[in-house]
């Protein structure tokens, strides 16, 4: 099988250091970005030529651009389009500020916007590639105290939904990829912050700190052999989950959604008025 070219956001820690490893393992090369360049000087160390650190913002449009065109004219082209970068606001509805929603928003959601409005182009003048989303089966359900990044990822979902249906004809593919809980770095400065903390909401506060700490967490390693077999895969689905807990209780969400809906059939439909 011929050598990828890939590009992945976030490559210094968590799943994009595992992901970027990973394919740089097998032979593939990879323009690799991070906030901090510096942190992927290890990387460098190991693969020499095969990888391109890249210092990338993605709140900052005009660096997207740059690294995107960068890489491309580095390598000769891209393969495999890989938005990981991201992080989390812990936080009741009420409790994070307009501002701190907004700026998680700039990177998990419009970071990859850009990311892929400035890899487009080349994907479809190339007439191939595969752009992979990282979102969560928190993209598919919610938890209380972390709703702003539960939104970040339901609006990753749409974005690639609707992306994969626009692009096909290209000859593009689109795969959202949806990890369960995983002990990653998730919970650190970098991955998490927290908005100010309201104490009508303490216990609620308590109650989901004890689930999160308690939650069995996958080895973020193993999930490196999935992600290589998707881009692999000749017709990758839409959807792939990560880890053996996120189809179980999708079942269960979705049994209960079409459960309401269809109590509710005939309100629904009465509100259609009219055919015209």
């Amino acid at each position: 099988m011929d050598s990828k070219v890939w590009f992945i956001t976030g490559a210094s820690r968590g799943f994009g250091r595992i992901w970027t490893e990973a394919a740089l393992e097998r032979g593939d090369k990879v323009a690799a970005t991070a906030r901090d360049v510096a942190s992927l000087a290890e990387i460098k160390t190991r693969f020499g030529d095969a990888v391109l650190p890249l210092a990338l913002d993605v709140t900052d449009a005009e660096q997207v651009r740059h690294a995107v065109g960068q890489a491309h004219a580095h390598f000769g082209r891209l393969d495999v389009i890989l938005n990981n970068a991201g992080y989390s606001l812990f936080g009741t509805i009420e409790e994070g500020s307009e501002d701190e929603v907004r700026a998680m928003f700039d990177t998990n959601y419009f970071g990859t916007l850009r990311v892929i409005q400035a890899a487009l182009p080349l994907l479809r003048q190339q007439g191939s590639g595969h752009i992979l989303g990282v979102s969560s089966t928190l993209g598919l359900t919610t938890f209380p105290v972390i709703g702003s990044y539960c939104a970040s990822k339901w609006a990753i979902e749409a974005l690639h939904e609707s992306l994969a249906q626009e692009v096909r004809s290209f000859g593009i593919k689109v795969t959202l990829i949806e990890p369960g809980a995983y002990a990653t770095e998730f919970g650190s400065p970098q991955s998490l912050k927290r908005a100010s903390a309201m104490e009508p909401y303490a216990a609620l506060r308590q109650q989901v700190f004890g689930r999160l700490s308690t939650a069995k967490r996958g080895d973020p390693r193993a999930t490196a052999a999935a992600v290589l077999e998707l881009v692999d895969a000749p017709n990758p689905p839409l959807r792939l989950m990560l880890g053996n807990e996120g189809l179980p209780m999708m079942r269960g969400i979705y049994a209960d959604r079409l459960a309401t809906w269809e109590a509710w059939e005939a309100v629904s439909s009465a509100a259609q008025g009219d055919a015209r």
